[in-house]
């Protein structure tokens, strides 16, 4: 090798599992990302998870309470790219989603028109999960309750708890929404988004149920709550 020329090692590929402390990668051309860290020319993984490469960002998708998604399931997720033939999609899972030109309501003539104009990179998208298995995962924007975020706020929660948010027949996210005069969305990937008078009751209440999540009487805790503010 010839002095000053660095060769780069993967030692993990992507969407491999990795145990806290396995190099990942030895290079000096990648940058850590979430739930890594660089010892040396070494990115190290510092969670149970799946190895996530995108560019020159080296990170770990956790696989501790991670969204496992489902065909039907409503989840949050942000446009991360572009492909001729739809958008890629990051819905905090083990794995990306697509969102095919198939997925949403219009006809789309890529001859003609920029992608990016319907959905563009950063754009936040509330979607239904179409099909879902090991190796893809496919969005539709054609059911009703699918829209993209113009505004608002974000907030994240652990998915195995989204059903106690959500409550028994809607008991619970409709107190919420009562008291807090909020607009909400709930992800079943853990991502909830609100918009309103009191956004930051919403807060309060996630927080409460995030807490408190295995406690009998939870929604009458949380309307109490929110009555006291």
């Amino acid at each position: 090798m010839k002095r000053g020329v660095y060769m780069s090692e993967m030692i993990k590929n992507d969407r491999e599992f990795v145990l806290p402390g396995d190099e990942i990668i030895n290079s000096m051309d990648y940058l850590p990302g979430r739930s890594c860290f660089r010892d040396g020319n070494s990115i190290y993984s510092k969670r149970l998870g799946l190895v996530s490469v995108r560019g020159r960002v080296i990170s770990v998708i956790s696989l501790s309470g991670v969204y496992v998604p489902r065909g039907g399931d409503m989840v949050i997720g942000k446009v991360e790219d572009i492909h001729s033939a739809g958008w890629v999609v990051n819905i905090e899972s083990v794995g990306e989603a697509f969102l095919p030109l198939s997925g949403v309501r219009e006809f789309i003539d890529t001859t003609k028109t920029d992608l990016s104009k319907f959905y563009a990179v950063g754009d936040v998208i509330y979607a239904k999960i179409n099909s879902a298995n090991p190796h893809s995962i496919h969005l539709s924007m054609q059911d009703p309750r699918a829209r993209k975020f113009r505004s608002g706020r974000i907030v994240n929660m652990s998915p195995a708890k989204v059903p106690r948010l959500i409550g028994k027949e809607g008991s619970m996210i409709n107190v919420i929404k009562d008291k807090s005069g909020c607009r909400i969305n709930v992800g079943q990937n853990g991502l909830v988004w609100f918009e309103g008078e009191k956004e930051d009751l919403v807060v309060d209440a996630i927080n409460l149920v995030e807490k408190d999540a295995a406690r009998d009487g939870l929604t009458n805790k949380v309307s109490l709550m929110l009555n006291g503010k």
